[in-house]
């Protein structure tokens, strides 16, 4: 039996979205069905919003309500510091242990040659002119530690570098109660790389 087409079509668009296939984004939609009516218009009403409402940051590429946002327009964050992520999720998820105080830099994605991912095609002119702007002391490489983010990071690394200020990456190793038997050999390498004195 042929669904009626509005169906089909939010399928579709459910189907659009990261890791969602036909099958749930056609279990979301008979969800949805059963929902009270409010809801829906509820978030309808929010999803119209969201490109209103949400807005990049013209300083770090962040996101925000406001333009700068609520990081770049803190007068008490830490100068010396700048952190430069993938995205605006990394960059939320950083700040949410509440232990850098630094300032941000997203890059809207990170290099990847399989894809055709080049420099250009990420925020790397936007990256020089903000640490010229803001000067900071140290540069500190949020990336994944994936090929595209090793090679995103190499690749920056080599751009800072002359420049006299420091590059740090985020520490990389086992996760708390791992076991090491089921460690890959990529992690394992960089626990025993980037041990810390006891």
């Amino acid at each position: 039996m042929r669904l009626p087409s509005s169906l089909e079509r939010l399928i579709a668009i459910f189907s659009r979205l990261p890791s969602v296939g036909p099958k749930t984004a056609e279990r979301y939609v008979f969800y949805l069905l059963k929902q009270n009516p409010a809801l829906l218009r509820e978030m309808a009403t929010a999803l119209q919003e969201l490109p209103q409402r949400i807005l990049t940051c013209s300083i770090c590429m962040g996101i925000g309500e406001t333009d700068p946002c609520s990081v770049c327009s803190d007068p008490k964050r830490d100068v010396s510091a700048l952190c430069i992520v993938a995205d605006a999720r990394d960059m939320l998820t950083i700040e949410d242990t509440g232990l850098f105080t630094g300032y941000y830099f997203v890059l809207g994605g990170t290099i990847n040659a399989i894809e055709g991912v080049k420099p250009a095609d990420i925020n790397v002119r936007q990256l020089v002119d903000r640490i010229n702007t803001l000067k900071p002391k140290e540069v500190i490489l949020g990336l994944d530690p994936n090929l595209e983010g090793e090679t995103t990071a190499m690749y920056l690394s080599k751009l800072i570098k002359p420049s006299g200020i420091k590059v740090t990456r985020l520490a990389k190793g086992l996760p708390s109660g791992a076991n090491i038997e089921y460690a890959d050999e990529l992690t394992l390498g960089a626990a025993l790389k980037f041990r810390n004195e006891v």
